[in-house]
């Protein structure tokens, strides 16, 4: 194995990195930490324990025993201890999952632990899609109606939709505050589906995250998706890959990207 890593005299700052994921993320995170000459550790659910990721780490631990298949790896608690209890200097949680969320990462830096992503800041900026919408607000970016914060009633959404003296109207789109990937994602093309749709996605978003929060905006029928992907290193160096189009999408899930 260690024929395969590319030095041990590397630069990289940690020596043990947990993948927080599973299936075909983790093995991906296996196999680089394998190539930088790290030790690797993978964590699975109970249903999981047969799956390949689980066997291609050199250490595999079982989490949120007594969760559902998915809420296993939404376990901060479980995950950080088994992680804090077995020597793990660096966490990476690949996507999805607890890849957006603040109290993952702080509860991570709290343990001493180093998370593979963004700053606790940033994903407090970026992981809540509302806030994030705020700050484009805020700098000045164009954005479509939308509510100002997070949604966590029937009546606040119908409010928003149908109330004031200039209600943005349907169609509306519901989407999850803490995640992406299509999940929690709905168009509500009128009043007399919105209660089915609000229910269909909040919970969506908390079996997906963890979090059932939602926020609307008025829908965009057949938009361009395009996207900028930014990469800073956690020194202040920050550089964008340029722009991708994602607009080809089946159930709000990207099916092809052309970048740059």
């Amino acid at each position: 194995r260690r024929a395969m890593a590319l030095s041990t005299e590397s630069k990289v700052p940690f020596k043990r990195i947990m993948a927080a994921n599973r299936g075909e993320i983790a093995t991906r995170i296996m196999r680089a930490g394998t190539e930088l000459g790290l030790e690797t550790v993978g964590i699975y659910s109970k249903e999981d324990r047969f799956t390949q990721h689980r066997y291609k780490a050199d250490y595999a631990f079982m989490v949120g025993e007594g969760k559902s298949p998915v809420g296993a790896y939404l376990d901060i608690e479980g995950i950080v201890a088994t992680a804090k209890a077995n020597g793990v200097d660096a966490v990476h949680p690949g996507y999805g999952f607890l890849s957006e969320r603040e109290d993952f990462a702080r509860a991570l830096e709290e343990a001493g632990i180093q998370f593979v992503g963004p700053t606790v800041k940033n994903l407090q900026d970026f992981g809540d899609k509302t806030s994030a919408r705020a700050l484009a607000i805020e700098v000045g970016v164009p954005v479509v109606p939308g509510t100002d914060g997070p949604v966590t009633t029937l009546e606040e959404a119908r409010s928003f939709i149908e109330g004031g003296n200039d209600p943005v109207g349907y169609p509306v789109i519901i989407k999850a505050a803490m995640g992406g990937g299509g999940k929690g994602m709905r168009v509500v093309e009128s009043a007399d589906v919105l209660e089915e749709n609000f229910n269909l996605a909040t919970s969506e978003a908390l079996a997906a995250f963890g979090d059932g929060s939602i926020f609307i905006e008025r829908y965009v029928s057949e938009p361009r998706h395009i996207e900028i992907q930014i990469l800073g290193d956690g020194t202040g160096n920050v550089v964008h890959l340029y722009d991708r189009d994602c607009s080809v999408q089946r159930r709000h899930q990207k099916v092809i990207e052309c970048a740059p």
